[in-house]
């Protein structure tokens, strides 16, 4: 899996490296095995954001992208899209991905994070809990101009880029609660006072945490294949 997704990443345009920030020692050797760059990192890390911080510490970059290895059917034009509002406005510091929420299961799934924009797609929240309430949430073509309408549901994408300085004054922050409630780590940006600005895709991605989404992962892999 770590291959499929380094391989992906390193095909996304304006990437100029790729390198596996982890403290295990099997994947430091199977990504080198396949010719990729690992590095060790301390294993007493809070989360993934903090464990490529301390690898971006020592790189000479302006932009650093946070590419979570179970995410196997990342979109290398889903890389490229997130970093394209740090390089349009100098104000945004940290960005994702989102895309609409059109199965009724994967609102109530708490293994689905959700996520609530404002108008400028600037993150206001993100959640395991079902954001925002309301069956016609889901529904394709609610949420239009009209605010009767509803506002649709969006699946947060687990894909980040920072800026670099923001990335390690982010890493030095404390937890807070809500991160740690809903143990999403970009609620820490929030709860700081950071914005995050959010790009849509259409593109899927799942985060393989359960042997249900491994096979999942497996079937739409088999069918981009065959597409």
């Amino acid at each position: 899996m770590i291959e499929h997704v380094y391989r992906r990443a390193a095909e996304a345009e304006g990437v100029d490296a790729v390198v596996v920030a982890t403290d295990d020692q099997r994947i430091v050797d199977a990504v080198e095995a396949f010719g990729g760059i690992a590095r060790m990192t301390r294993p007493t890390h809070r989360t993934g954001t903090d464990r490529i911080a301390e690898v971006a510490a020592d790189l000479s970059c302006d932009i650093v992208i946070n590419v979570q290895g179970d995410e196997p059917l990342i979109d290398p034009a889903m890389i490229t899209a997130i970093v394209a509002p740090l390089r349009d406005d100098a104000s945004i510091v940290m960005t994702t991905a989102r895309r609409r929420l059109t199965d009724p299961d994967d609102l109530r799934n708490q293994h689905v994070v959700k996520v609530v924009t404002d108008p400028r797609g600037d993150a206001l929240y993100f959640s395991r809990a079902p954001i925002p309430c309301g069956a016609d949430a889901v529904l394709p073509g609610a949420g239009s101009s009209d605010p009767a309408a509803g506002a649709p549901a969006y699946v947060h994408v687990g894909l980040y880029a920072f800026r670099r300085d923001f990335l390690l004054r982010f890493a030095a922050l404390p937890q807070t609660p809500l991160e740690v409630t809903e143990s999403l780590e970009q609620l820490r940006a929030l709860e700081h006072g950071y914005r995050i600005r959010t790009v849509v895709t259409e593109h899927h991605s799942i985060g393989v945490d359960t042997p249900q989404d491994l096979e999942r992962a497996r079937r739409l892999s088999a069918e981009e294949a065959r597409v």
